[in-house]
């Protein structure tokens, strides 16, 4: 068993080597060495990219569970100067992976002493994760065919709720976003004579006010749930006083509750774009980056991670709302069909994630142990 100390160092080493999304390569030799003292049954490596699977079976058939955690860091600039700061430049763990390997491992460490009585665990170590392709890489790979889960559980540390504490929901629990980029082609002319050429300028203008008020009219006409949708860049043309622009893009963040709402919310995001760029004669363009899907737990697998708490009597409350934010674990309750991801508490005064002081709370790391341990001693029982 690794000791508390152990473990906070081994969150503090990652800490020092982040890596962006599908570069992920050393953080995952970094942990297969850490997992070579806990001998898993199977070690599954390159999933998805740099993704990792370690099993833990049981001597009795069963159900498999499946508890995922994130090897990726983002591009962000640390400005903590305590000790275990970035040693990267530009990359840090500013969303707290570094801890939620940490809770893994430790999960691990306890599964080599005690391993499942009937079916098997899997710990997976997933890549990519911040811009939303590791999960389904990792399900849509061929290797994982082997893995597929009938349970699948995850935790986000989540700063503003108080440290240690529990948050949960059945159905929604993180919403569907993704990142829209509108281009739109006209003609360039001398800036002396406009009228030669074919700006895009107005349209831009009308693309955006018009976005802006998406929402509101997705929600007066009832459409699936609540939506979001923030402009979030803009370029008309090019910084040259002697030239009329020809060119113009529009950047923006569609994010809705459900995967309908979405929908919903792409297809009159696009008509609206396509029905100003036509009227001023453009040629149109649209395309999407960053895309996540909604992360949906399942009832069971919302009242198994309740039970847990109430075990381990770790606080806990069921939200009315989904977080606003985004993750791609819903790929894997979407395969499992049972499962859920709860959010842990990072403590009240904690910066926020991706904030450049932000840093994970290893207070934390034995408490989502002890609460994954309690969901697989519940499902798989625990020698």
């Amino acid at each position: 068993m690794l000791t508390t100390s152990q473990l906070t160092q081994l969150r503090k080493n990652l800490h020092q080597y982040p890596e962006l999304s599908q570069q992920e390569r050393e953080t995952a030799e970094r942990i297969v060495r850490q997992f070579e003292h806990f001998h898993a049954d199977e070690v599954h490596r390159n999933l998805g990219g740099h993704g990792l699977a370690f099993v833990f079976s049981g001597t009795l058939p069963g159900p498999s569970t499946l508890i995922r955690c994130e090897l990726d860091a983002l591009p962000i600039e640390e400005t903590n100067d305590f000790a275990h700061r970035s040693n990267v430049s530009g990359v840090s763990h500013k969303c707290g992976h570094d801890g939620h390997m940490a809770i893994i491992t430790a999960l691990g460490a306890t599964l080599a002493e005690h391993r499942p009585q009937h079916g098997r665990v899997i710990l997976c170590f997933q890549p990519a994760e911040e811009t939303g392709t590791g999960a389904i890489d990792m399900v849509t790979d061929d290797k994982f065919s082997q893995l597929v889960p009938d349970y699948a559980f995850a935790l986000h540390n989540y700063p503003g709720l108080a440290l240690g504490h529990v948050a949960v929901r059945a159905g929604t629990f993180n919403c569907a976003s993704r990142g829209m980029i509108i281009e739109l082609r006209g003609k360039t002319s001398h800036a002396a004579h406009p009228e030669d050429g074919l700006s895009p300028a107005l349209a831009m203008c009308q693309i955006i006010e018009q976005l802006s008020q998406l929402p509101q009219t997705l929600a007066e006409q009832d459409l699936a749930g609540k939506h979001w949708l923030t402009v979030i860049h803009a370029k008309l043309g090019e910084i040259a006083f002697g030239t009329a622009p020809g060119d113009a893009v529009v950047m923006a963040t569609l994010r809705s509750e459900t995967n309908q709402g979405m929908n919903a919310l792409v297809e009159q995001a696009e008509l609206l774009a396509s029905r100003c760029a036509q009227q001023a004669g453009l040629e149109f363009n649209c395309r999407y980056d960053d895309v996540f899907q909604a992360s949906v737990n399942s009832e069971e697998g919302c009242q198994r991670v309740v039970n847990a708490c109430e075990k381990t009597t770790i606080p806990y409350h069921l939200m009315d709302q989904p977080m606003r934010w985004s993750e791609d674990f819903g790929q894997f309750t979407a395969v499992a069909k049972q499962g859920a991801m709860f959010a842990l508490g990072a403590g009240v005064k904690s910066p926020q994630l991706h904030n450049p002081d932000y840093d994970f709370a290893d207070e934390l790391i034995p408490i989502g142990r002890d609460i994954f341990v309690s969901i697989i001693e519940d499902i798989n029982g625990l020698s």
